[in-house]
């Protein structure tokens, strides 16, 4: 055998050696729980322990905010202000996300809402508005089969009803690949900042400026490397699981929990209209918001536009008027295509 091949097959059973080496360093790795941000606290569930922030006035409804995939409660920055004058508002780290555990398993949504579930009741919250962004709508959903109880009502960011919505590029499909995605995995921890915050350019409009949407421009980046890779990959197959067992808007429609959806016009990884059609059509008294200008996240690209369309949907504060309060059953979807804020 030549020299030369001899060098080449060495060098690469030495590269097939690192990355072995690599996957199984990565796919074991766990992240205890931590403070990571002010104000929050720790809370265990007999799933994991979770970092929670509890804001607000204290003697109001309360509402619950639950972020999206590779993200954290700080992407609820800009929007819990506003929320928090009259109500209880209580953002949540998923596991895997934030300041949560990271533990080796555990990722499915009925073990994410049994979690939120328990640290809520921790807290004494019932009969809460629960919020979800993305991932967050399908926890949720989960939250609102288990303990309709607690949540009382439910608001939908951008979260359509089942994967055949997704269209996942290549790159992504090879971030959760065997080998190839543990070494991606381990490149997002020391690559430029600038190319990771670029992989959430579709969660948001085209052109949106990512590093304007937060306080620490890199957040984004920030909640990604805090991710484990198990967390990373078991989270997203989780959650299409569970949707593709049963669709959301059929999860919500048997709950009969009053529901509300809200979509960003130029959300680029769901077609918001059909999204909303879908909703409208099973889910009986659905209230649906289309938010011009925003993308899949308009709780941080335009949440001066989201914050009343929660507040609207919300139970009032405690002394004050209830107003016009959601039906649990009127028909199904009576309103117009393009409604607005």
């Amino acid at each position: 055998m030549p020299r030369w091949l001899k060098i080449t097959l060495g060098v690469i059973a030495g590269l097939v050696v690192l990355l072995l080496l690599n996957a199984v360093v990565v796919s074991n790795a766990t992240k205890d729980a931590e403070v990571r941000d002010d104000g929050a606290r720790l809370v265990d569930t007999s799933n994991g322990t979770l970092q929670v922030l509890d804001q607000g006035n204290p003697q109001g409804t309360p509402i619950v905010l639950v972020h999206c995939y590779t993200c954290s409660l700080n992407w609820w920055d800009d929007l819990a202000p506003p929320l928090e004058r009259d109500h209880r508002v209580i953002r949540v780290d998923l596991l895997g996300h934030g300041g949560s555990d990271k533990p080796g398993g555990g990722y499915s949504m009925e073990d994410q809402a049994r979690a939120v579930a328990e640290a809520l009741a921790k807290l004494g919250i019932v009969g809460a508005t629960v919020v979800g962004h993305s991932l967050g709508g399908t926890v949720v959903t989960a939250l609102a089969e288990q303990s309709p109880q607690l949540a009382a009502r439910v608001v939908i960011i951008d979260q359509a009803p089942d994967s055949s919505f997704e269209d996942e590029s290549f790159s992504q499909r090879l971030s959760r690949a065997p080998l190839i995605g543990q070494a991606e995995a381990r490149l997002a921890q020391v690559a430029p900042k600038s190319l990771v915050r670029d992989q959430y350019e579709d969660a948001f409009a085209p052109e949106y400026d990512i590093s304007s949407g937060f306080g620490n421009p890199d957040q984004p980046v920030d909640d990604l490397r805090a991710m484990t890779y198990t967390a990373y990959k078991d989270s997203f197959d989780e959650e299409n699981a569970f949707s593709d067992q049963s669709a959301l808007d059929a999860r919500l429609a048997a709950a009969g929990v009053p529901t509300m959806v809200i979509f960003g016009a130029e959300d680029q990884l769901y077609d918001a209209e059909e999204a909303i059609a879908r909703y409208r059509q099973n889910v009986p008294g659905v209230q649906a918001r289309l938010i011009p200008g925003a993308g899949h996240s308009p709780n941080v690209e335009r949440p001066n536009a989201v914050a009343p369309l929660v507040l609207s949907w919300a139970a009032p504060p405690p002394g004050e008027p209830s107003g016009k309060k959601p039906a649990k059953k009127r028909g199904k979807g009576t309103q117009g295509k393009n409604e607005q804020p």
